[in-house]
């Protein structure tokens, strides 16, 4: 296909090649799996926490295990958040390395409008907080607590509404929050660094080198790379800087360019591998450690008025909400970028309501902002899960609306009249097939007429149609 002249303006939410469309349908059905199991998790510990045994919950979370002479003496709580986490942000990594080299970041122009708007999206929630807690003099610590958008969580919420989106809105959320994990660990890596261990930073570079060294090398075996990985971490969790940095270090490393012969990349097939047990089982399993707060009319009342968690809250509603669809909309000005003829920008609207559900990273976030504060850090936990449900209220609302429009469109990209595993919207200009259909259709014609021969000669009349 030839490329557009300056004056053609680009499509924005266009179709999807197939290869592509492919990847994110795959990609987004294990993190919907995922997502359920998140939110059955974040309900398990908010029962567990307010019930009778409640208090089992934090001795639980509190218990600590692993090897004291190492510094890894750490409670479930923390080895959740910094152990499990490190998978998921692993996973976020290889996203990030295939959306860079393979993806819809690969070209400038493609990737400026969903990267734009994914900056709005952050930098617009982490305003309305600072404004919120100026305006109510409380802590600015926080900022960047409804800066983060839960992929799996918004998609648990599709599933439980029933409501599927058509392929260019889904890649579209996907490439959102791959670089929304991007600017969050860098958020982390820059503003939650403590002191530093420059031994244990020099030797998690040192590890990060033969990491890197041996994947150039061609070398295979996971008993290889599994405990140099172990050890990766361990050092960047002694060194000062968030442990979750080493996972996406060595994720963006990977190779996700097929070679001659290749069905799948190195990458491809590691973010395979390890994705169901990033999505089923580490972020699950931090949900249930981080998610139990205490939830009374009190905690309740709290969330709408004290400054720090009514910011959080509004910046994950409100912020979010017109921060991407701003953003994506004076993008799509600037770059004389069209709307896709089949959406509209309602659409685009509805998404940016549904990247407000932030749930993971703004519950790590929030642990991290208000260390040594545990009633503040409940309190915005709470936070977290309100602005979560609320957006995810108000993203339902929006997409029930267009839930008809959606289905139509998702018909047509996956309609298959001749059966040969490619959807007919990728082939319509196929002279093959075109030819293929008329065979079909010719086939289907004789089949008419034939019972119509046969219906005849069973009531004798003796007619027999032309």
């Amino acid at each position: 296909m030839a490329a557009p002249s300056p004056t053609t303006p680009r499509k924005f939410l266009g179709r999807l090649s197939l290869p592509e469309r492919t990847f994110v349908t795959d990609a987004l059905r294990t993190e919907t799996v995922g997502g359920v199991l998140l939110l059955l998790a974040a309900v398990a510990a908010l029962i567990w926490a307010n019930t009778p045994v409640g208090a089992s919950y934090e001795t639980v979370t509190d218990f600590h295990i692993g090897p004291s002479s190492l510094g890894l003496d750490l409670s479930l709580e923390h080895w959740a958040a910094d152990g499990l986490l490190a998978i998921f942000f692993f996973v976020a990594g290889i996203e990030l390395k295939r959306e860079l080299v393979a993806g819809e970041l690969r070209e400038p122009k493609a990737a400026a409008l969903p990267v734009i708007a994914a900056i709005c999206g952050m930098a617009v929630p982490a305003l309305v907080y600072l404004v919120v807690v100026v305006m109510g003099d409380g802590s600015t610590d926080g900022w960047a607590v409804p800066t983060a958008t839960d992929i799996a969580f918004a998609l648990a919420v599709l599933a439980v509404i029933g409501t599927s989106l058509p392929s260019a809105l889904r890649a579209f959320l996907l490439t959102l929050a791959v670089v929304d994990d991007l600017f969050a660990i860098l958020i982390i890596a820059v503003f939650f660094t403590s002191d530093l261990n420059f031994a244990a930073l020099g030797g998690a570079v040192i590890g990060l080198a033969v990491f890197w060294l041996l994947l150039r090398m061609d070398v295979h075996g996971w008993y290889v790379y599994v405990p140099l990985a172990l050890v990766i971490w361990g050092l960047m969790y002694n060194s000062g800087v968030h442990a979750t940095v080493a996972g996406v270090a060595m994720g963006l490393m990977l190779r996700c360019t097929r070679r001659e012969g290749e069905e799948q990349s190195p990458g491809e097939h590691i973010e395979h591998l390890v994705r169901p047990l990033s999505a089923g089982l580490a972020v699950p399993l931090f949900a249930l450690f981080s998610a139990g707060v205490t939830v009374t009319g009190d905690s309740l009342t709290d969330v709408f008025t004290k400054p720090e968690t009514l910011g959080v809250v509004l910046g994950l509603v409100v912020g979010k909400t017109l921060g991407i669809f701003g953003g994506t909309w004076l993008a799509a000005r600037f770059t004389r970028a069209e709307l896709n003829d089949d959406l509209s920008w309602p659409d685009v609207f509805a998404v940016a309501a549904l990247a407000g559900i932030g749930f993971t990273v703004s519950l790590l976030i929030g642990e991290l902002a208000f260390a040594g504060n545990a009633v503040l850090t409940d309190e915005v936990k709470a936070a977290v899960l309100m602005g979560s449900l609320i957006a995810a209220i108000l993203a339902t609302t929006l997409l029930k609306l267009r839930v008809r429009k959606y289905r139509a469109l998702i018909d047509e990209e996956e309609r298959d009249d001749d059966l040969d595993g490619i959807p007919d919207i990728y082939e319509q200009d196929n002279p093959a097939y075109h030819l293929r259909m008329a065979e079909i259709y010719e086939k289907k014609a004789a089949e008419h007429r034939r019972r119509a021969e046969l219906a005849g000669a069973s009531r004798g009349d003796g007619d027999s149609p032309a």
